[in-house]
């Protein structure tokens, strides 16, 4: 089996190329939706614990979320140690 992985900045191409693997019948792991969906469940009460307010009808507040962690390097890595494990 071989793993391949793909990054890069906003606009490269990953979404383009990771659906020209599916179209072609490769498996695909997305770990973007994978947080996505990660925030609209099992993530949201963890992240709420540590983040108060940031959870709204039982799914993560992006905006909220990011207005905390975004350049406050201590509440990024608590996010990540909460959110990366489940990814």
């Amino acid at each position: 089996m071989i793993i391949l992985g793909m990054t890069g900045s906003i606009g490269m191409g990953k979404s383009t190329t990771a659906e020209m693997f599916r179209t072609e019948g490769i498996p695909v792991h997305d770990s973007d939706a994978a947080v996505h969906n990660l925030y609209r469940g099992k993530a949201a009460p963890l992240i709420d614990a540590e983040f108060p307010g940031t959870v709204t009808n039982g799914s993560v507040d992006r905006s909220r979320l990011g207005s905390i962690v975004i350049g406050n390097s201590a509440a990024m890595r608590k996010l990540e140690s909460i959110v990366h494990p489940l990814v």
